[in-house]
């Protein structure tokens, strides 16, 4: 005998079992009386990604509402309740839920629609939904890398205002419950729901519920990119003072190496960034660092203008050899030293009677000269002109104080950043 096929029987029972065809399910539960509630509870699947330069982060997550509809109530011995897929959803009244400033949203539908309806036999219903969300979130890079982000998931109804539906958290602070996520970049330091109302001055006032998430940035991906690069391009630019100052190849070429990096490492992150109209953590250290490098490049040229005029002046005085040309001194390789150079000792002028009648007349006059008394006013003994005459005379000094003074307020600079921004 040939067995008959019940499953039509069944769908037709549950849809008569519903009375769906009975009621207009346009029309929220309990129209024209008091606010309907709806519950909400979330559990985050995972943050798919957050980006700087589009302020904005992409979650997946399972909207779950419960709510009743007296209307869907059936009789049951059993107390069970009954689950349908998303094709019952389009025959019912379900919350118009939407996400507040989202770009982008969709329903996953791989194999069907992640959708799931369970009705009660009291009219209680839970309604889960699986979305994916790309959200905006207002972040602040003053600090950045060392920064720390609050983004927030909003949800209201679009339609119905408060007079007309009450979203709520199901659970209180449990409403809210995250798997075990990790991100590249960030270490969450909190999930936290929390709830407000938004004024519309069209359409009145709507209950809100907010998704709120801590994130932290991992300091360790720029200190390998960014701030590791960055103090080795440093103190390369200082190798500059140990090599002897008439190296002029090798010491040109360092400098215009360390400034040309620093300015590709400087692109590259400003690259990554959005960008803003103040000024990052991150930007304060690079050009600063950029300024300690252009620095050692501006004190290569004072020593090189320094040593240069002064050896012009001795070879007017003929105290350089003539072998030692100007040429030469421009084109050095960095082998040669200051004490290397041949000094010829000045060659004073054979003595004649007229200079010695004018060494004795001197010598007298010296003698004679009274010291000066209390009152007199006495002029500095080294002026400017006297100390600039005398670094340009041992331009080598210029050298030796740097490899003291550019290591050690870079230094300082280190400390004063890191404890203002960690």
């Amino acid at each position: 005998m040939k067995k008959s096929d019940t499953t039509k029987s069944l769908l037709i029972k549950s849809e008569q079992l519903l009375r769906i065809e009975d009621h207009d399910f346009a029309m929220r539960p309990g129209f024209g009386g008091a606010a309907i509630p709806v519950g909400i509870d979330v559990q985050v699947e995972s943050i798919d990604s957050i980006s700087e330069v589009n302020m904005d982060f992409t979650m997946t997550l399972y909207l779950r509402h419960y709510w009743q509809d007296d209307r869907l109530a059936f009789p049951s011995s059993s107390n069970r309740s009954r689950t349908f897929d998303a094709r019952l959803v389009k025959k019912i009244w379900v919350p118009d839920v939407f996400f507040v400033h989202s770009k982008r949203s969709f329903i996953h539908d791989t194999t069907m629609e992640n959708i799931m309806l369970r009705v009660y036999p009291d009219g209680n219903i839970l309604y889960s939904v699986r979305i994916t969300v790309t959200a905006l979130c207002a972040m602040d890079f003053s600090s950045f890398p060392l920064d720390t982000q609050n983004c927030s998931l909003e949800l209201e109804s679009y339609a119905y205002n408060e007079n007309d539906l009450m979203l709520y958290w199901k659970n209180g602070n449990d409403s809210l419950r995250t798997d075990e996520i990790v991100l590249s970049q960030f270490f969450i330091e909190e999930f936290h729901p929390s709830y407000g109302l938004a004024f519309y001055s069209s359409t009145g006032w709507y209950n809100r519920l907010y998704i709120n998430f801590i994130l932290r940035r991992h300091i360790f991906f720029f200190m390998l990119q960014t701030y590791f690069p960055t103090m080795l391009m440093v103190m390369l630019s200082w190798v500059s003072f140990w090599i002897d100052r008439r190296a002029v190849p090798a010491r040109v070429s360092l400098g215009i190496t360390t400034v040309l990096t620093m300015s590709t490492i400087i692109t590259g992150v400003s690259a990554s960034m959005p960008q803003v109209s103040y000024v990052k953590a991150v930007d304060i250290y690079l050009w600063a660092s950029f300024l300690f490098v252009f620095l050692s490049v501006i004190e290569y040229a004072t020593v090189n203008y320094f040593t240069t005029v002064e050896e012009m002046k001795k070879l007017k005085r003929g105290k350089i050899s003539d072998n030692f040309s100007a040429t030469q001194n421009m084109a050095f390789d960095g082998c040669y030293h200051d004490n290397d150079i041949d000094m010829i000792p000045f060659q004073e002028p054979p003595s004649t009677p007229n200079t010695e009648r004018s060494r004795a007349v001197t010598s007298r006059n010296s003698t004679a000269e009274p010291p000066p008394s209390e009152g007199t006013r006495l002029r500095p003994k080294k002026s400017v002109k006297h100390n600039l005459s005398f670094i340009m005379s041992n331009s080598y000094m210029i050298d030796s104080y740097s490899r003291i003074i550019f290591p050690m307020t870079y230094l300082l600079f280190n400390i004063i950043y890191w404890s203002l921004y960690s």
